[in-house]
């Protein structure tokens, strides 16, 4: 019966379109994240010279990702892809303790940009399931953010299983809608 009226009520309102950008640095699980989302199997990565752009529905959610590389000479191309972004999909990889702060400040330099003012950020604390993965308290001192001016959420993610993959997207559908 419950399936009954989600599908009405699906049908009255339909889904809703978002804009989405998931940034990261290189290689921090980006395309692998997009691709599990998208096809829910695991695929071989190369690093992404440009972006991959991919529709995912979640719930009554139509997010159009945009999976921007995070190589170093894609990073000043990036602002191209703010307008209209109503949530920032930020990746870390929870077991590279050395470019934390690196991490920190590309994401700061991002949430500076007037396109991304309004924008919710939600932090996939991805490779939880290294052995030395910071827990998703301590990635969110490393990122700092507490002192962030925008709504935010972090989730323990791995890519390669999907695990926490789902519980942050229903935070941006819930957040967004």
């Amino acid at each position: 019966m419950g399936l009954v009226f989600t599908k009405i009520w699906q049908r009255m309102i339909g889904k809703q379109d978002m804009r989405i950008l998931m940034v990261g640095l290189d290689s921090v699980g980006k395309t692998t994240i997009l691709y599990k989302l998208k096809f829910d199997e695991v695929v071989t990565t190369i690093p992404t010279i440009g972006f991959n752009v991919e529709t995912v529905e979640h719930k009554n959610v139509s997010f159009t990702v945009w999976d921007v590389g995070g190589h170093d000479k894609i990073v000043a191309v990036r602002r191209q892809h703010y307008h209209g972004t109503k949530g920032l999909i930020f990746v870390v990889d929870s077991n590279d303790h050395a470019r934390m702060q690196k991490a920190r400040e590309e994401l700061n330099k991002m949430l500076r940009a007037d396109e991304l003012r309004k924008a919710v950020v939600l932090v996939f604390a991805n490779k939880q399931d290294m052995p030395n993965a910071m827990t998703a308290a301590d990635v969110t001192d490393k990122l700092g953010l507490n002192d962030l001016h925008h709504q935010w959420f972090i989730q323990s993610a791995c890519a390669t299983t999907g695990e926490g993959l789902h519980e942050g997207l229903d935070w941006l559908s819930r957040t967004l809608c």
